[in-house]
């Protein structure tokens, strides 16, 4: 019944990429200009679906699954290196696969933003228009603290909650969204790939790579993306910000705002941190729009 339910909610072909013996999940639905659509964590593909279906009509919606996440393989430490470096070079591969080069708007959330912008630096000439949603690609704002829900979830406590209780998966679903929040099929739905301790690997990842020191692994590659970003100054950027985020704030707005004044910024006030979950009915016209906008679109 689950599974019946989730193609409902998710009805579309899945499609894998081999890298180097992992199978790498992504959807490619409709035809036209590359959407790329990249998720965080704990989420999946899943969270982009309601935006594909209002995409595929006139637009190439991809949207990959990183390794560890949503229906992409789930490996060990032997097996993957669970760092941003990584989600880059399986980024890389699969658009190189699929022949996207051009003409390119990237929409990200989340971790999505920083594995997004550093595609996008190391590739500007590929990117035509970015679609922010509560993210990040930058180093912690100076007048921002490292959240404690993040701290402990850094911990060998949180670690355990984390892999034995699907703790982080099971609260995002929770309080993510705070003007509508999920109905429980979609929590559910956001949950199942993270059904065991084996499975839920990424979701601890994710957060022991933030880097908050030089020392951590991946903090010279945000330095490389932070020093990158001017080179989008001119670049169409939509923005689109639950006002609600306990983490990706107003603090992280600002700095939006101050790298790119020119972007278009709409800001929810009662939307959370899965702000495209939370209020698709607004998020998904203004996303539409300025794909067919002066600037963009097909």
């Amino acid at each position: 019944m689950v599974k019946d339910r989730l193609r409902e909610l998710y009805p579309f072909e899945s499609h894998y990429l081999d890298l180097d013996g992992l199978r790498y999940h992504y959807l490619d639905e409709g035809r036209g200009e590359p959407v790329v659509m990249l998720h965080g964590n704990p989420t999946w593909s899943f969270y982009y679906r309601d935006l594909v279906r209002a995409l595929r009509d006139a637009y190439r919606a991809i949207v990959p699954d990183h390794i560890g996440c949503g229906l992409s393989d789930k490996p060990d430490d032997s097996r993957y290196d669970y760092t941003l470096a990584s989600r880059v070079a399986d980024l890389e591969a699969l658009l190189d696969h699929l022949g996207v080069r051009q003409d390119v708007t990237l929409v990200l959330h989340d971790w999505g933003g920083m594995i997004g912008m550093v595609y996008a630096v190391r590739h500007p000439e590929h990117i035509k228009q970015l679609v922010i949603l509560n993210t990040a690609a930058f180093h912690l704002p100076k007048t921002k603290r490292f959240p404690w829900a993040l701290w402990l979830a850094r911990s060998g406590l949180g670690a355990l909650l984390i892999r034995g209780f699907n703790a982080f998966c099971f609260a995002a679903s929770h309080t993510c969204c705070k003007q509508n929040p999920m109905p429980r099929e979609v929590r559910k739905a956001y949950c199942m790939p993270y059904n065991s301790w084996h499975n839920r690997i990424a979701t601890v990842r994710f957060v022991q790579d933030i880097p908050l020191k030089p020392r951590d692994k991946s903090y010279n590659l945000v330095t490389e993306v932070q020093k990158g970003l001017e080179r989008f100054r001119d670049t169409p950027m939509l923005i689109c910000w639950g006002m609600k985020d306990f983490v990706f704030d107003r603090h992280f707005l600002r700095e939006w705002t101050r790298h790119f004044p020119q972007a278009e910024v709409h800001r929810f006030q009662y939307a959370g941190h899965y702000v495209l979950e939370d209020i698709p009915e607004e998020v998904i016209p203004l996303v539409r729009d300025f794909l067919s906008a002066k600037h963009g679109g097909n």
